[in-house]
């Protein structure tokens, strides 16, 4: 009797790599699809596959693409290696993680311990401090307002320069998108019209260390704020809103106001969101976990 499939959508490298056996998280996850008695087929991601097999028998895992049929599943890393997501949707703010509420309980101690080592380890030993002034890293598409943001990016500088007039701001070009002449016009006419108002690029840890506050609609450098204690305001839906100021549930104003005098538990937070509920590939509970996000995703495991 034929067994179930479950096909793994991989990109090149990555498929190249799990093929070799040479990718932790994938090996782990074949060997829990193949505990439950179905086979694991490795195909290279494509629009085309990924349409084409929702007619087929078998579970589909998309690595960082929608799911196409409803036995399929999206996987992501969890902003940084060994912490994995499976889940239904590709969009963040709709993971498991984001609809669960961020227990005032926990070890502090192992908590204190999971962080400093996390910290040193994607940052080294850079000092933190409180430079006086708005970090805002932008991301893609900021004259367009979509469906997860209360409001366009060119809309939510604007913003921070109304509810905080006293703070320079520093917004900061992403290096991975491309910006048109049109997005460049309104940020210098912004500049303009702001003199506190700094365009300039890059350097995330460097202003993470540095800034007093993040402003953004959903980067993950607001959550590689946490390493360095420093809060944030969010404009959109994501995954990692728990301690966060919301525009969505506070308003502007109320946000901003919050903002300033928030004080969340990051260590016990950080420790929570990946610890608890991601899948930390290189601890012994791995396969548990991913056991776990399949069947919340409907597989047979």
């Amino acid at each position: 009797m034929q067994k179930t499939p479950v096909r793994f959508h991989l990109d090149p490298d990555l498929l190249t790599s799990v093929r070799a056996g040479q990718h932790n998280f994938f090996a782990k996850v074949t060997e829990v699809v193949q505990e439950a008695g179905l086979t694991v087929e490795l195909l290279e991601n494509s629009p085309q596959g990924r349409i084409a097999v929702a007619t087929l028998p078998g579970y589909d895992l998309f690595h960082m693409d929608a799911p196409t049929h409803d036995r399929a599943l999206t996987v992501r890393r969890v902003y940084h290696y060994p912490f994995w997501a499976i889940e239904r949707s590709a969009q963040r703010w709709n993971w498991h993680v984001a609809g669960q509420d961020f227990p005032a309980t926990g070890d502090p101690d192992a908590a204190t311990r999971f962080a400093r080592f996390w910290r040193k380890r994607l940052f080294g030993n850079r000092s933190t401090g409180h430079d006086g002034y708005v970090y805002i890293p932008l991301q893609g598409r900021i004259r367009e307002h979509r469906s997860f943001q209360t409001c366009a990016p060119i809309d939510m500088i604007a913003a921070t320069l109304r509810h905080d007039p006293v703070r320079p701001v520093i917004a900061t070009l992403h290096p991975n998108e491309i910006y048109d002449a049109a997005d460049i016009q309104a940020l210098e006419d912004l500049a303009r019209q702001h003199p506190r108002l700094s365009i300039a690029k890059g350097d995330m840890a460097q202003h993470l260390a540095a800034c007093d506050y993040v402003v953004t609609q959903n980067s993950s450098a607001a959550f590689n704020g946490y390493f360095f204690a420093k809060p944030c305001v969010l404009f959109a839906r994501i995954d990692f809103h728990h301690i966060a100021a919301n525009v969505a549930d506070l308003g502007e104003p109320a946000a901003f106001a919050e903002v300033t005098r928030m004080r969340p538990d990051y260590a016990g937070y950080l420790h929570w969101f990946w610890q608890v509920m991601a899948i930390n590939a290189g601890r012994p509970e791995a396969e548990a976990q991913i056991a776990a996000a399949l069947r919340r995703g409907g597989w047979p495991v």
